[in-house]
């Protein structure tokens, strides 16, 4: 992607750009040097679109006129929220992914990468889970909505490459958190929304109270590391067939060892209190990470400690302007 003169060869638009995930991205591109030569990166929010509208995407397309687009923009929210609204999650996710894919289509693009999750395996399954595994069931009850509307883009991935011969590819990250995530207690994902409850516990000296029973166990992955295998998929990865990117399944933890570790980051010496009339989800969605390790067997991720670490160190430096 190297360019002789200066020119753009390489533009990338990435929808979704003020979240989690796209904050990550903009970090590891911009300011950890991972930038190339003849690369330009555009990083939109909904403040620049509003993507449920297909003139509004069109609008920003034309703007911009990307070349490669990195498609992390969704309707999002914690387990409680989902169960709640799972029609509002299903129409709203297909009309933003089918207006991005189709925009794309219309203006040339020549690839989109697409965010995925790991929520739109089957629940009922065999473990570990892998990339062949989508399609094979219904996923888990309490999120049916976001989970088909997001295995959707993977049927649409396929749908766009018989047709058009577009190499449209997704990737299926499992349980994302980091700096710039949304640490709000209802709407926020589990680590980030004990991460809130429990910096409020301590400044309140009060019981830090978990909603759920602490023993589902999950694979969680740093948003900065996340960032770095986004950018090497639109770069490297060449498949339709989606990836996994994800810790080893030797590195899952436990709902309630999680939680352990927050309270120690932020130094938290309260009691805590399992609330086991709520939900706990699934209890495991193990998923294999051997497809990314063929690739790329040497990529070292951030150690789960550390990552909670960081994650709690920004909170507490940023909480009177992060998402809670």
């Amino acid at each position: 992607m190297a360019s002789q003169n200066g020119s753009v060869l390489m533009r990338v638009l990435v929808t979704g750009g003020s979240g989690l995930i796209g904050k990550a991205i903009e970090q590891v591109v911009m300011r950890d040097g991972e930038k190339r030569e003849g690369e330009q990166w555009i990083f939109i929010s909904s403040k620049d679109a509003d993507l449920l509208d297909l003139e509004q995407t069109r609008a920003v397309f034309e703007k911009h006129r990307p070349t490669h687009v990195i498609h992390l923009a969704a309707k999002v929210g914690g387990l409680y929220l989902q169960m709640r609204e799972n029609l509002h999650y299903l129409r709203d996710n297909l009309r933003i992914n089918d207006n991005v894919l189709w925009t794309a289509h219309e203006m040339g693009v020549t690839k989109v990468v697409s965010c995925l999750s790991s929520c739109i395996f089957p629940d009922k399954t065999t473990y570990p889970i892998d990339e062949t595994m989508i399609h094979l069931g219904p996923p888990h009850e309490s999120n049916y909505g976001y989970s088909y509307a997001k295995r959707m883009i993977d049927v649409q991935n396929r749908a766009y490459f018989a047709q058009y011969g577009h190499r449209y590819t997704a990737v299926i990250p499992t349980n994302v958190f980091g700096p710039h995530d949304n640490f709000n207690e209802a709407e926020g994902h589990v680590l980030t929304a004990i991460m809130n409850k429990t910096y409020k516990a301590k400044r309140n000296n009060t019981t830090l109270n978990v909603w759920g029973s602490g023993k589902p166990l999950r694979q969680f992955i740093y948003s900065m590391d996340i960032g770095r295998l986004i950018v090497w998929v639109l770069r490297e990865y060449d498949e339709v067939d989606p990836i996994i990117l994800s810790v080893g399944e030797e590195d899952e933890v436990s709902i309630r060892q999680a939680v352990e570790m927050i309270a120690e980051a932020l130094e938290f010496k309260g009691q805590i209190e399992y609330d086991t009339s709520l939900s706990d989800g699934q209890l495991k969605k193990t998923a294999t990470n051997a497809k990314l390790r063929r690739y790329l067997p040497d990529f070292t991720f951030t150690p789960f400690r550390e990552a909670v670490k960081l994650t709690c160190d920004w909170f507490v430096k940023n909480y009177d302007h992060a998402r809670t």
